[in-house]
């Protein structure tokens, strides 16, 4: 049986696009399509909806332009700017994540993205430029399925808990490049610590995902701190299961758009000293409910 929902299926033939799926619960490759094109909005109606059925979506051999990658992202909603990455020159909507022998990777852990922000993002939308021969791929989880995982009094133990979320990984790091005190100081204060409903409901498909990750998730609200950090802990290990994963190799000129309001990736580090060069463009999402 297909993973995608018949009518999917049917509006993909329509549109003359290959879907190759990577997994049943999550991630599909999107052929026949030129993201750099003025796209209709039947088109990017279909993307969307492929986008929160399938949580993540592919794209191969997208030789475009900076301009185009943005202008792809707008047309799904108003796109960020991160304060704390390294942008791109004349484009600051793009972050650019680039490691090699002298800046290794470091972000081979399972999260969703600023989900320290009151609005977190729509989802991510990531270039390859320059990838290893061998390693470097990025694993994405369905974080609706982790939450289904679960047994019923875990679910109801955790329904109507908030926890709160901040960006002092970012802080810390602005530290070690020499940033002085009061600046940083500046960006805690304008970037306060959030909180977010543990269980989140997706606005477009109404569906139950976990909202919690190992990189800005502090603690559950009004809870003792020891109970907190296990909760959170056991929340966290159900994106290892690989029954809610897929697996992304990349090659030049790949895209992948995930959804980060059900998904949760991880990129992983086992290709240093090697060169990785990557290029994001981010849409602004909404308040989680």
């Amino acid at each position: 049986m297909s993973p995608l929902s018949e009518q999917a299926l049917l509006k993909a033939t329509d549109l003359n696009f290959d879907l190759l799926h990577l997994s049943p619960t999550i991630g599909t490759e999107v052929h026949g399509i030129d993201i750099g094109a003025d796209l209709d909005s039947e088109t990017i109606d279909f993307l969307s909806n492929l986008l929160v059925e399938r949580k993540v979506i592919f794209f191969r051999d997208q030789d475009i332009s900076v301009e185009q990658h943005i202008a792809f992202g707008r047309k799904f909603g108003e796109v960020e700017i991160h304060p704390f990455t390294p942008n791109l020159e004349g484009h600051p909507e793009v972050v650019c994540l680039n490691n090699d022998r002298d800046k290794p990777p470091s972000i081979n852990l399972w999260h969703s993205d600023v989900t320290w922000r009151q609005e977190p993002s729509l989802g991510s939308i990531l270039r390859a430029l320059e990838i290893p021969e061998v390693g470097g791929d990025t694993l994405f989880a369905n974080m609706e399925d982790a939450y289904e995982s679960l047994d019923d009094k875990t679910k109801q133990q955790i329904e109507n808990l908030y926890a709160v979320h901040d960006n002092e990984n970012f802080l810390t790091g602005l530290f070690t490049k020499g940033i002085a005190a009061d600046e940083v100081q500046r960006l805690r204060e304008q970037y306060p610590p959030v909180t977010h409903p543990v269980v989140r409901t997706h606005p477009i498909s109404g569906k139950k995902s976990l909202y919690v990750n190992t990189v800005f998730t502090r603690h559950i609200v009004d809870m003792d701190p020891d109970e907190s950090q296990r909760l959170l802990e056991k929340l966290y290990l159900t994106a290892w299961i690989p029954d809610h994963q897929c697996r992304f190799r990349w090659r030049k000129n790949s895209f992948t758009f995930w959804d980060n309001r059900a998904a949760q990736h991880y990129a992983a580090a086992d290709y240093w000293p090697e060169i990785r060069r990557m290029q994001r463009v981010t849409v602004i999402g909404d308040k989680p409910q």
